[in-house]
């Protein structure tokens, strides 16, 4: 499966395909978890309605952590294979799995504030959330830090493998560390601990979110393609006329 979709035309035959089905989707659910999450879910016992937050933090926070093991797994297939179309997925993922990580420390700031009475703590999962936006950050910038593309894929292929180091602190730190964080209680040993009236919109939200994620990143795919697709021409124009 993997062979068959490394190809950049049957890629983009298939990005052609299901791009809008999807997007359509992503919109469906992202619009009916926020209606059901910020208008008609109940506010929480202790939170009030500073938990309708956690409708946009915990997909956020979900897809920026996933985001991050996708862009490893990218790093790791264009280490191994030198496939280019890899290099590209890997190119297209970071700025988003980067404004997924950014909105997850902008969320989580704004529920801190009325529950711990600060808008930051050097807590163990805000922290090593940190971390991971600015692995995101540093695998853009070594990506695009030098003159021709193909020079900052490896550079940047190796750091997305190395920040993958990380992903286990994001997940565990609240189980590994006293944390004023509060622990899982979505995917949990015990099973989940919401109340379905908030668990429904949670759900319809990281559904959506995962969607629009990969919406976003197909599209910068086939973005990132054409222009590759464009240099090409151009280098052979110019080769052409040199001879």
């Amino acid at each position: 499966m993997f062979d068959y979709l490394a190809n950049p035309t049957r890629f983009m035959r298939l990005a052609d395909l299901l791009i809008v089905p999807m997007a359509a989707l992503a919109a469906l659910l992202l619009a009916a978890g926020l209606y059901l999450g910020l208008l008609a879910s109940p506010p929480d016992y202790q939170q009030g309605d500073t938990v309708r937050i956690m409708y946009v933090h915990v997909p956020a926070a979900w897809l920026a952590t996933l985001g991050y093991v996708a862009l490893g797994l990218c790093g790791l297939f264009y280490i191994v294979w030198r496939h280019p179309l890899a290099d590209i997925a890997l190119r297209a993922m970071a700025p988003v799995g980067a404004l997924f990580a950014f909105l997850t420390l902008v969320t989580g700031a704004l529920w801190g504030k009325p529950m711990w009475g600060a808008w930051w703590v050097w807590d163990a999962r805000l922290t090593s959330m940190l971390i991971l936006f600015f692995f995101y950050i540093a695998v853009i910038a070594l990506a695009n830090a030098f003159d021709t593309p193909e020079r900052g894929s490896r550079p940047a292929a190796i750091l997305a493998l190395v920040g993958l180091v990380n992903v286990p602190i994001v997940k565990f730190s609240v189980d590994w560390w006293n944390t004023l964080h509060q622990p899982a209680s979505l995917v949990r040993s015990g099973g989940v601990s919401i109340d379905p009236a908030m668990l429904t919109p949670l759900l319809l939200m990281l559904a959506g979110t995962h969607l629009f994620f990969a919406v976003v990143v197909i599209l910068r795919m086939k973005a990132l393609l054409a222009e590759r697709r464009i240099a090409a021409l151009q280098l052979r124009g110019i080769t052409g006329e040199a001879g």
